[in-house]
């Protein structure tokens, strides 16, 4: 018989409809017997049991929220009838858990390309980039103008990257443009890059060029337009050297143990912590056991989750920077004036998540069960091998921006309302339904919504686990095949 709900774990008091559920329908759960009183669409929760107002809902085996008025055994409940325990900062313990992984090592590689630093990279890009919106217009010309000059040939992609900001900037503002930026400049998917100032700006290029510090300075130029007589001219010249030294460079056989994978969810449903972020996790784990890295950012939406991160630290010390990272993010929204636990998304809302909680908790799965073993403002770059942390928000192209920026060489997104975007790093979408990726085949990369449609989860991360070295060897997603390439940085404070 098809399955229609899952209970996920034994302490939970909801199920989720796998299909969607009629008035009338009965379920058999723990031996009982319980008939609907009201339709259930699929991905949403339905009662297992009379709930009294003021009483917790626990999915994932974790409170979600609790109810704000009585609710009947097998009714849909939603956001209507739930209300978030989250509240303001917290004092934390640490508790830490056991989080080893037992998973052998297979020694296995991806195609990269090693540079000249050492690094290694998952593509071989030339990269054009503005310190200042102001010249958004003459990267953009000079990277058409360089596709249409070469037709691409012999390089992955040519790619502006225009942003609004680096000027009329203050204060973290103007660091968080200089430090993503600066990323960018220095990132090894990138073969080349070309840096174009206007030369006015508050990011001036000279003080910028020594912020970035330490870089191959035969594939990284700057221009300053303000400087030169005709700066399309001077940049197609620089451009067409930085082609030719980019031409030369060959795939290389890389230990998987040097692949860096930033993880991310947006658009999420009710199937979201079942199917497409529990792959994410169990990929995770694996990619930790080979010595490689994971990242996992959002941090608003790790609150009510964030004590099974903060005990999974490695060490004391990890765990009071984990603190820092959630209680600073709780400070900035009330700064602002913002509740704690909003759940901003309307799509998510729809998709069956009612709360910050429920969200977090399916979220964090992305990340496993290993050790935290780093912890990173935003805007800094990786320093630690296997599972970091990241100061992010949870704005899609923003965290994902973020994400490429501390070094990861790809981003796994999954989604259960799907979305085109990609940042300037492979963006891979992971439907959480089967539906999604049969509608939208041009924004879905891999299909998890098998999970539910029984094949094992072991089963699907195989094959995930293969596409993903596919993919970090060469095989282009679908953001990268229609150009969907942005950036978003991170704005917090006063425009001038």
């Amino acid at each position: 018989m098809e399955r229609t709900y899952l209970k996920i774990n034994p302490a939970d008091n909801v199920a989720v409809a796998i299909a969607p559920l009629k008035s009338g329908d009965t379920l058999d759960v723990d031996g009982q017997r319980i008939v609907l009183k009201t339709d259930v669409p699929a991905g949403h929760k339905v009662t297992l049991k009379d709930l009294a107002e003021g009483e917790d809902i626990i999915k994932y085996g974790y409170p979600i929220g609790h109810a704000l008025r009585p609710v009947p055994q097998g009714t849909w409940i939603c956001e209507q009838d739930i209300k978030t325990n989250l509240a303001g900062l917290l004092d934390y313990t640490y508790q830490p858990v056991d989080a080893s992984l037992d998973i052998p090592a297979e020694h296995r590689t991806f195609k990269g390309y090693r540079r000249k630093n050492g690094e290694v990279g998952v593509r071989n890009e030339i990269w054009i980039i503005p310190t200042v919106g102001c010249v958004n217009g003459i990267v953009n010309q000079l990277a058409e103008a360089l596709r249409q000059e070469t037709n691409g040939v012999g390089v992955d992609a040519i790619v502006a990257f225009p942003h609004n900001y680096g000027c009329s900037q203050l204060g973290d503002d103007h660091k968080n443009t200089k430090k993503i930026l600066r990323d960018m400049v220095l990132h090894p998917n990138a073969g080349a890059v070309l840096v174009v100032g206007l030369g006015c700006e508050n990011n001036q290029p000279d003080v910028f060029q020594q912020f970035v510090g330490d870089y191959d300075e035969e594939r990284v130029k700057f221009l300053v337009a303000q400087k030169v007589d005709d700066e399309f001219e001077t940049g197609m010249a620089l451009l067409r050297d930085l082609y030719d030294k980019c031409t030369t460079d060959t795939r290389t056989d890389i230990p998987l143990s040097e692949l860096r994978v930033g993880l991310k969810c947006g658009g999420s449903d009710g199937f979201s912590g079942i199917t497409a972020n529990p792959l994410l996790g169990m990929f995770s784990d694996y990619l930790v056991a080979q010595g490689g890295t994971t990242v996992l950012t959002e941090v608003p939406e790790m609150f009510g989750a964030e004590t099974i991160l903060m005990n999974r630290c490695k060490t004391p010390e990890l765990f009071e920077q984990t603190v820092r990272l959630v209680n600073d993010f709780k400070e900035y929204f009330l700064s602002h004036g913002e509740p704690v636990g909003e759940n901003p998304s309307p799509g998510n809302k729809a998709g069956g998540i009612s709360t910050l909680e429920e969200k977090a908790l399916g979220c964090t799965q992305k990340c496993g069960k290993s050790y935290v073993t780093g912890v990173m403002g935003y805007g800094e770059r990786l320093q630690t091998k296997g599972l970091n942390l990241l100061s992010a928000p949870g704005n899609d192209l923003v965290a994902a921006t973020a994400l490429a920026s501390c070094g990861c060489h790809l981003v796994l997104f999954t989604t259960g309302r799907g979305t085109p975007f990609g940042t300037y790093v492979p963006t891979m979408k992971v439907s959480t339904n089967s539906g999604l990726a049969a509608r939208k085949p041009g924004w879905i990369d891999f299909n998890a919504g098998v999970i539910v449609e029984d094949e094992p989860m072991a089963v699907t991360c195989a094959r995930f686990t293969d596409y993903v070295i596919r993919v970090a060897s060469g095989e282009y997603v679908n953001n990268e095949k229609k150009g969907y390439r942005e950036i978003a940085i991170f704005k917090t404070g006063v425009t001038l």
